[in-house]
């Protein structure tokens, strides 16, 4: 065990309900490394990085997520399937008895904040039944200097207890996980999942209301980086779409991977300071700053290690959502501080499983603000609990799951941001390309980085644009080290009907979809969806 010296921290948790005096506080990556070795809960690999295994849970649990429904959010949130409503009385009793529960446990403390730009930044106390979960806060919030430490004053906490389950007759809940945002006291509950994602996204969901509705920043579910001529670009997509690889560039400084604020003042910053990341069939040669950022500090969730203590990250038998979590420094090529300026281009990510989107389109802002509203792309398999095979779904802002407000909050503050910046926007499919999925085959990353380069160096505002039949997007008719058929995706399908039929289908998808938000579009939103 840890010599008693190295432990020398604690801090009392008595006004939080929790009379456990066995608290460990601000332990470093090392410690808990080591702590979580010595209590059989992970393993070291032959990187050197932590790997653990998440429990029942390697995923993100969606039906399981509430927001506490009062006078702060009663009116604001948008309620339905998404943001589901949590009565106050049953949550201060669950809380109570997450409170007496974690009294029984040896706790993990750590304090850390959000938001790298210091006009908007969120102080976040995590207490943390398992040191694993300890060092992911540690990861992926923003890390205090010492001197910081001692007048430390927390906006809001994360109470985690994955061993403890709820009783759902009685606490109120679907099941025996939750992940429950109450505004009011400023609290994140988590239990029931030891899913290190319910914390990160717990986090998320907390700013995506907070940015809009007090500090008018809007809140943005993105990667970003910044080139040499210090002009940013932002990269939307969910989870398994490129966030993360297509924004480690060697030719760019890395802002971030996945959260950020884009300001009244024109910056962007990151919310993070650590990134997570998938590793499901990771390779050095197509992710290097990925692959070499798993190293002693990082946490790698599910993944299956051979005898020799390397890691097998092709095999998906636990979890195809197999992840990693890292310091933001483990990447050498990064933005000190993680804020950027001068937004030049915009480029929504998309894994089409249906193999019909063209591998990259520039869009209208009529058609920018159409796709960012529809967010269409595939649900990747193992992303959230259920899931088992890709399947097409549009979420709003490319962000749904993890947006309170209604979506033309968040759409009609990205679409004047975007005037007043100028941007260049584009569409990028990630996805499929050849025929759907199970017949075609996963666009080539070299492909899309080529494509996102050409764009980002201007290279494609000198070249020919052809309107795509049915959706009405503009396809460059070249681009460097990019086959000229690849860019047509109708000629990558051998039967072309079929493309034709595809297509329309999932046009007709877009356009359902949209029905519910076409009242309080305008024309020119209108105007951007599928021509057919």
């Amino acid at each position: 065990m840890l010599a008693n010296n190295q432990i020398t921290k604690t801090i009392s948790l008595k006004k939080y309900g929790i009379n456990n005096h066995r608290v460990h506080y601000q332990l470093s990556p090392e410690e808990l490394h080591q702590i979580t070795i010595e209590k059989n809960q992970g393993v070291e690999v032959n990187s050197g990085a932590l790997a653990v295994n998440t429990g029942e849970f390697t995923g993100r649990s969606p039906k399981d997520r509430y927001i506490v429904k009062d006078d702060e959010t009663k009116d604001k949130v948008w309620w339905g399937d998404i943001n589901i409503p949590f009565d106050a009385d049953k949550f201060d009793a669950l809380y109570n008895k997450v409170a007496d529960y974690l009294s029984e446990k040896e706790l993990y403390v750590r304090d850390s904040y959000a938001c790298a730009d210091e006009n908007y930044r969120i102080n976040i106390r995590s207490i943390n039944e398992y040191p694993w979960s300890n060092l992911f806060a540690y990861n992926m919030f923003l890390r205090p200097e010492e001197s910081e430490l001692k007048d430390f004053k927390e906006d809001w906490i994360v109470l985690n207890a994955p061993g403890f389950k709820s009783d759902p007759a009685i606490d109120g809940t679907r099941q025996g996980n939750f992940s429950i945002l109450n505004f009011s006291k400023k609290i994140a509950l988590i239990g029931g999942s030891g899913y290190t994602g319910e914390i990160k996204k717990g986090i998320f969901s907390a700013l995506n209301f907070i940015l809009p509705v007090h500090k008018n920043a809007l809140p943005m579910h993105c990667s970003a980086n910044i080139g040499p001529d210090d002009d940013t670009a932002i990269f939307f997509g969910l989870s398994g779409t490129g966030k993360t690889t297509l924004s480690a560039d060697p030719e760019r400084k890395l802002i971030g991977d996945d959260e950020h604020g884009w300001t009244k003042e024109n910056t962007i910053f990151n919310f993070e300071g650590g990134c997570y990341a998938k590793v499901i069939n990771l390779s050095k040669e197509n992710e290097p700053d990925i692959y070499n950022a798993i190293k002693k500090g990082a946490i790698l969730e599910n993944v299956i290690i051979n005898e020799d203590g390397s890691v097998d990250y092709g095999d998906n038998s636990i979890t195809p959502n197999t992840r990693v979590s890292y310091p933001i420094d483990h990447i050498g090529n990064i933005a000190k501080p993680s804020i950027g300026r001068n937004p030049k281009n915009i480029f929504f990510l998309t894994a089409d499983a249906f193999g019909v989107l063209p591998p990259i389109s520039k869009l209208t802002p009529g058609q920018a603000a159409y796709h960012f509203i529809s967010g269409y792309t595939a649900k990747v398999a193992g992303t959230e609990a259920g899931i088992n095979e890709p399947q097409p779904n549009f979420s709003a802002c490319f962000g749904a799951p993890f947006m309170p407000l209604h979506p033309t909050k968040y759409a009609e503050m990205l679409s004047e941001k975007m005037k007043d910046a100028n941007v260049n926007v584009w569409l990028v499919n990630t996805g499929w390309t050849g025929g759907t999925y199970g017949t075609g085959s996963r666009m080539k990353l070299q492909y899309t980085r080529a494509m996102i380069k050409a764009a980002l160096k201007g290279n494609l505002d000198e070249v020919s644009f052809s309107t795509h039949p049915i959706f009405g997007l503009h396809v460059p008719l070249e681009c460097e080290n990019v086959p000229t058929e690849i860019l047509n995706p109708r000629q990558t399908w051998k039967d072309k009907e079929a493309y034709d039929a595809k297509a329309t289908e999932l046009a007709n998808s877009f356009k359902a979809n949209f029905k519910k938000y076409e009242e309080n579009a305008n024309r020119e939103i209108l105007e951007g969806g599928p021509l057919n």
